[in-house]
């Protein structure tokens, strides 16, 4: 088992810096590049079983960092939209601090009612229904007579109206 390891840690070394190229052209960044080969290194050493099955494991390597450098890109892309959902859901629940940022907010406001206005009828109750009565997607789905992930991308969908409609209004 030790010369298997050791035969598949030769294999990486020698596509290591391949590697580490093909998934910084994917993810734009060297550093995070150098994250997922990492990530890749470990599942590929400590896979006994997957590997095994891999006829060519330099291709195998790269179908592998292939795959996490797009669930990299993945990952990134809901954790930016969470934080800007945050950064909204933050600015519009603390307490203001001056005229001027009551106003703001009062404007703030305006803008998210009007933007809750003219969503779709099924898309405002999906909305609500997530972000004020804390019901899941697929608890929604049950509710609404739609799928799990048509339920989602309601709620996404709005969500996106809701922010674009807030950072139009800004100076």
């Amino acid at each position: 088992m030790a010369e298997a390891q050791d035969s598949r840690l030769s294999v990486f070394i020698a596509q290591r810096a391949a590697l580490v190229r093909m998934a910084a052209a994917i993810v734009g960044c060297r550093i995070r590049a150098e994250d997922v080969v990492q990530d890749c290194c470990m599942r590929f050493l400590c896979d006994d079983g997957a590997v095994r099955g891999a006829l060519h494991p330099a291709a195998y390597l790269q179908r592998m960092v292939r795959n996490l450098a797009f669930d990299h890109l993945r990952r990134q892309g809901v954790e930016t939209r969470a934080h800007a959902c945050c950064a909204v859901s933050c600015t519009l629940h603390r307490a203001p601090r001056s005229p001027e940022e009551v106003s703001l907010g009062r404007d703030d406001l305006r803008a998210a009612c009007a933007a809750l206005a003219a969503m779709p009828e099924r898309q405002r109750r999906a909305f609500a229904l997530h972000r004020i009565h804390g019901l899941t997607f697929r608890e929604i789905g049950e509710q609404e007579g739609v799928s799990t992930a048509t339920a989602h991308r309601l709620v996404r969908d709005a969500l996106a109206r809701l922010m674009a409609s807030l950072s139009e209004t800004e100076p």
